[in-house]
């Protein structure tokens, strides 16, 4: 319940009726029989959850029906003391004078004696339009009688208050807001709150049995859902601390390859599927740590290309001395008790090579592309299964390859494609082009991902795997007329599409570009991309004109109908630097950063690990 505001357990009749029992009748194991209080009313119901425990009692969840009509974001709001609903905008620093203080003391006179509070008080929209509030507060007690959270149920209704206009709002947005609420207020039906069994009527989800609900329907749900319906009553919270239950929400929600890594991950067990899905939906866990490894990597290089294959960091050729180019494989377990940097010994290696893609696919194959070898730049394709024995590289003579180049970007998808975009071409050309490359064919072939429009051509830039099929590009060193910027641009494509696209998401840090929704990251290249469970993506690291900012971690959920930045302050000791291609993401849940503490990234021995989950600390 407490992880955001994507779940919406009052947004019309059934589930404003389940909402309201919300645990606390011990008798309202199927939400039959009279309510606590008087929820079902032609009032939209807004509901407010906040932690007891923190001081000034933070906002820990909204529900969708809060934010539609006040116009808060639940970004916005989490983490706030609910007063801020008391002043006329997200700008002012004061609560409005019509607000009536006597109300305002008997509330804070409720909470501090643990007393239930039921009062009408006048709120104000985000675009400063008033509403009055009928409020309901109802503190929860733990099992040792300590009140933990303090719920908030809200029943708005438009104040008839002339307040005039409120400075830099427009007509358009009181309309707008005005018009909003009358179309949720029409969509909620009234029922007659007398009949004792309105809840009987209105909840016959719970006619079903046990296994029907949640193998049919809240299997379906994301994990964020499903820890809202387990606040309904006691019944849902029952079922909703099934560990099948949860794998079933993640794996349908986070795709069964996603789900198969995490099974992996060290103590996943002990921590389980619904505290994983916590930890990784909310981040709340996500820490910095130095690792010493032992082992080494030698002769010692740069500009190498590092990936996972399960818990295993697996590094590849790289610019030795004198940009002489590398060609061995080197392995580090990371679920030894003392992990080593192991020099694998393997057949057929590739020819020596830097500024190349090394990718993960099918478990525990890899792929290397392009980079620029002995003789210039590459556009082969080596695949090596880390678990054959002997390990063998071998040559994938793909038909109508892509022109060669170094410095591009690469992803995997469906565990059997491999996309590359973009790079630098011979003579310092840059690219602008994707192809793909199905790895699962007896002979494969090359085929360029036809587009009407393609972005700026780049290096240095990142490609993400979102939403199964989706990808985003991030960054890189862009072109713009006759120079070149880093930038901060966001781009993605559906590859499930008949006839695929690229669409700009936030707009750019390039010259003459709109400005992207949030605080974004400062343009750079050569950065990291990891991406999340539920198809957010972490960006941090890289090269940023004046800044080293290795450690600022930002976040992005392509999904929303209109993504924004957000910065996440992660605890520990981050890496003074972090080179994306001198990082991967081990188990879905570590981003792993060789060296990173010189601006040199041979120093290997150091790593710094950037934990998503407590269960890998």
């Amino acid at each position: 319940m407490e992880w955001d505001s994507n779940s919406d357990l009052s947004g019309d009749e059934d589930d404003t009726v389940s909402t309201s029992s919300l645990l606390l009748n011990d008798d309202d194991d199927v939400g039959v029989g009279p309510l606590p209080f008087p929820v079902l009313q032609t009032a939209p119901c807004g509901f407010v959850v906040t932690d007891a425990l923190e001081p000034d009692h933070p906002i820990i969840y909204v529900n969708a029906v809060f934010e539609m009509l006040t116009g808060y974001r639940a970004e916005e709001v989490l983490g706030r003391n609910c007063r801020f609903l008391q002043c006329r905008g997200p700008f002012a620093k004061r609560r409005h004078p019509l607000v009536d203080s006597t109300v305002v003391s008997e509330i804070r006179r409720c909470l501090d004696d643990g007393v239930e509070f039921q009062g009408e008080l006048l709120n104000f929209r985000k675009d400063g339009s008033p509403l009055m509030n009928r409020l309901r507060l109802t503190p929860i007690y733990g099992d040792d009688d300590e009140i933990t959270h303090v719920i908030g149920i809200q029943f708005f209704t438009e104040a008839n208050i002339d307040l005039g206009p409120l400075v830099s709002s427009t007509i358009k947005d009181s309309v707008k807001s005005s018009a909003r609420f009358h179309s949720v207020l029409s969509s909620l039906h009234p029922l007659p709150v007398g009949d004792r069994n309105v809840t009987r009527g209105v909840c016959g989800i719970f006619q079903l049995n046990d296994e029907v609900l949640a193998l049919k329907i809240l299997a379906r749900l994301t994990p964020r859902d499903i820890a809202s319906v387990g606040s309904v009553c006691r019944r849902l919270y029952e079922l909703t601390k099934n560990e099948d239950l949860w794998r079933m929400v993640c794996q349908n929600a986070w795709g069964s390859e996603t789900t198969r890594v995490l099974e992996t991950v060290p103590g996943a067990r002990r921590l389980g599927w619904g505290g994983l899905a916590r930890e990784l939906t909310t981040l709340e866990a996500a820490a910095w740590r130095k690792l010493t490894v032992g082992g080494a990597v030698e002769p010692s290089r740069c500009n190498f290309s590092a990936c996972a294959v399960g818990n295993r960091v697996v590094l590849f050729g790289g610019e030795g001395v004198n940009m002489q180019p590398m060609n061995d494989t080197f392995v580090l377990d990371l679920n030894s008790s003392n992990p080593e940097w192991e020099h694998v010994q393997v057949s057929s290696p590739p020819p020596g090579r830097w500024g190349h893609t090394l990718s993960c696919v099918n478990g525990s194959r890899l792929v290397v592309f392009g980079g620029c070898g002995r003789q210039g730049l590459l556009n082969d394709v080596f695949v090596l299964d880390l678990d054959a024995k002997p390990p063998t590289w071998r040559e994938i003579s793909g038909l109508a390859p892509p022109l060669p180049r170094s410095w591009h970007s690469s992803c995997t998808l469906d565990g059997t494609k491999l996309i590359v975009s973009g790079g630098c071409a011979d003579s310092g050309v840059l690219l602008s082009d994707t192809f793909l490359l199905d790895l699962s064919m007896e002979k494969p072939v090359w085929r360029e991902i036809p587009v009407a429009w393609t972005p700026p051509s780049r290096l240095g830039h990142t490609l993400s795997v979102y939403g199964g099929r989706k990808i985003l590009m991030f960054g890189g060193l862009a072109k713009s007329g006759p120079l070149r910027f880093r930038s901060s641009d966001v781009f993605t494509m559906d590859l499930s599409e008949e006839e695929p696209c690229w669409r700009c998401v936030t707009g750019s840090g390039m010259p003459g570009a709109g400005n992207p929704g949030g605080v974004a990251p400062p343009p750079r290249l050569d950065h990291v991309a990891v991406s999340l469970p539920g198809g957010r993506i972490l960006i941090f690291g890289g090269s940023v004109a004046g800044l080293h900012s290795a450690s600022q971690l930002y976040i992005l959920d392509p999904t929303d109908e209109k993504p924004t930045w957000r910065i996440l302050n992660v605890p520990g000791r981050p890496p003074r630097f972090a080179w994306g291609h001198s990082t991967c993401v081990v188990g879905g849940t570590r981003a792993i950063v060789l060296g990173g503490q010189t601006g040199e990234e041979w120093m290997l021995s150091e790593l710094h690990e950037l934990s998503l989950a407590s269960s890998v600390i």
